[in-house]
């Protein structure tokens, strides 16, 4: 895990990933982590390979949002 600071550990897809399959029991993709990402104003950018800028291919489901945005609140991320 990449650290930024003394035991804090910076909140890439791939430790957000492991956060929700350990404390929720399933897996998440990381399409739906960007998108709960840009809903949230946590995104610069969109990706240069996006077809269309307003619409998605998978869009999150409720359940995976709500799994997301309690583990983007657990590394402070977002706030309540």
């Amino acid at each position: 895990m990449a650290q930024l600071e003394r035991g804090k550990t910076m909140a890439t897809y791939k430790v957000i990933r492991a956060y929700i399959s350990q404390h929720n029991g399933f897996n998440v993709e990381t399409c739906h982590i960007a998108e709960v990402k840009a809903d949230h104003g946590l995104t610069g950018r969109l990706a240069p390979n996006r077809i269309d800028p307003f619409a998605r291919v998978k869009p999150c489901p409720l359940k995976n949002r709500k799994a997301i945005e309690s583990a983007l609140k657990h590394f402070g991320l977002i706030s309540s």
